[in-house]
């Protein structure tokens, strides 16, 4: 799920947290909302927290210079 997946889940419990007016038996839409929301945080958070992983850790030998010689032997 990426950041867009996250953002989804985020305003789908939003929605379901404040702006819903529904009653349903042995369910509290809002409290489901709430957990929805958290979900879609959490999300986020984690893929960020890769991204940024990701993001550093192939920058990290860019300055290193790789220097390649091959010899040939000539008959």
């Amino acid at each position: 799920m990426g950041i867009g997946g996250c953002v989804l889940l985020f305003a789908l419990g939003a929605v379901l947290a404040f702006g819903v007016d529904w009653h349903l038996s042995g369910v509290n839409v809002h409290v489901v909302g709430w957990i929805v929301m958290l979900a879609g945080l959490l999300g986020l958070f984690t893929y960020a927290s890769i991204y940024k992983r990701r993001r550093y850790g192939s920058r990290a030998g860019a300055d290193e210079v790789v220097e390649e010689r091959r010899y040939y032997d000539q008959p």
